[in-house]
């Protein structure tokens, strides 16, 4: 199955999106930190296969998407699910299944909570839901050790020049010393995600994530109504970021929830291991149309 990019003007962005498939029933993908709409590169012609328009847009900041704002404002989780909320609009898809990673799963936890849209179902990767993650940040110290980047983040300038001198040693790093199987992290690999890094402003706007959940948190700090999407949560063991633990007490949140966890497996879960990860999508997800 190809995947063709394309260009969809949404919220005032012009996102650049990967697509496989068609249909009314769309298949949304959200890329975490530092990765960008690559990162489904595995998933999208699985996607397809089942009968979904598959899309894996670079979100707000990322990649060839464009404008990069630069304040930190620009970064709230408000405005980043806006531009779900107008990606999924510009797609006039009738039904709408979010899969999301890190950093987009922090966006797709909370647009789903708040019912930004109508879900049909939820698809989250290695990242615990927003309550768990604050009651972990409270009183789990190996987690907050584990969190140290995020606070480090928060210094102005110096983490965008710490990730991106030497040819951005500190994303290829990122990606290659935390897989435990590194096999699909090779040097083309690695110098895309770099390459994307560099862009005029993108640096900036990749840590301003970061900054705004710290300064202004905004529905990342709740209320958390239960969750009646249906969710499917997949879980790399191995990740040295986010502590296996963070899944314990989800099920307090989510009404309809089903849990994967996968041994051996880094944070980088569905690049890592994307037979293992795309076996229970096709096991779980229903085959659209």
């Amino acid at each position: 199955m190809n995947i063709t990019t394309h260009t969809i003007e949404a919220n005032g962005f012009r996102f650049a999106v990967d697509e496989a498939g068609e249909g009314d029933h769309l298949a949304l993908c959200l890329h975490g930190f530092p990765e960008s709409r690559f990162s489904w590169r595995f998933q999208l012609p699985l996607l397809a296969e089942l009968g979904y328009r598959a899309w894996a847009p670079d979100l707000r900041g990322y990649g060839e998407t464009e404008p990069k704002p630069q304040d930190v404002a620009s970064y709230r989780v408000e405005r980043l699910m806006e531009d779900v909320a107008s990606l999924i609009d510009a797609s006039g898809a009738k039904t709408v299944t979010l899969l999301a990673h890190d950093w987009g799963a922090g966006v797709g936890w909370t647009f789903a909570i708040n019912r930004i849209r109508p879900l049909d179902r939820l698809v989250i990767m290695n990242l615990p839901h927003p309550a768990v993650m604050q009651a972990n940040l409270r009183r789990n110290w190996a987690q907050l050790k584990r969190s140290w980047y995020m606070f480090f983040f928060q210094l102005p300038a110096i983490p965008e020049r710490a990730l991106t001198r030497n040819d951005a040693q500190g994303i290829r790093r990122a990606f290659f010393d935390m897989a435990v199987d590194k096999s699909n992290f090779g040097p083309e690999v690695l110098d895309r995600y770099a390459r994307d890094a560099q862009r005029p402003g993108a640096m900036r706007a990749m840590i301003n994530w970061y900054r705004a959940a710290f300064r202004t948190p905004g529905k990342l700090a709740g209320p958390f109504p239960v969750l009646e999407t249906p969710t499917l949560v997949i879980w790399g063991e191995q990740d040295s970021a986010l502590g296996v633990e963070l899944l314990d007490g989800t099920d307090a949140y989510v009404r309809n929830l089903t849990i994967e966890r996968l041994p051996g497996v880094s944070h980088w879960v569905q690049q890592e291991a994307p037979e293992k990860v795309n076996a229970i999508l096709k096991s779980w997800l229903p085959r659209a149309g």
